[in-house]
């Protein structure tokens, strides 16, 4: 199982982002995906989840109706889109499977 994740970066408050995960090595169009984020200091948590066919996605109270998980089966990559952040979105993001495997992550900072 390989994840990559990718579109971190530092944006100002209230600005946008779309972070991407590359997915191989296993039955992704089966398979649910999630993304979840860790601050420094603290747990990790989940932030999204979709379920195989991009038909049903769930998000964290905190995030929900800023941000969008989508996927592309055809591409083996989950997204996830973020609006409207705030500095306490700041974290490492990674996206996981329901197995518990995850990537490496990539960093999202938002700061003014």
């Amino acid at each position: 199982v390989q994840l990559v994740e990718s579109g971190g970066g530092l944006v100002q408050p209230g600005g946008s982002l779309r972070l991407s995960c590359a997915a191989s090595g296993f039955s992704f169009s089966t398979s649910y995906m999630n993304w979840a984020r860790q601050a420094l200091g603290k747990g990790l948590g989940r932030v999204s989840t979709i379920n195989s066919d991009g038909r049903i996605t769930t998000d964290a109270g905190s995030v929900k109706g800023r941000f969008t998980i989508s996927r592309d089966n055809a591409k083996n990559t989950v997204y996830l889109r973020m609006n409207s952040l705030k500095p306490e979105d700041t974290a490492v993001y990674y996206c996981r499977t329901d197995s518990g495997y995850r990537g490496p992550g990539t960093q999202v900072t938002v700061s003014s």
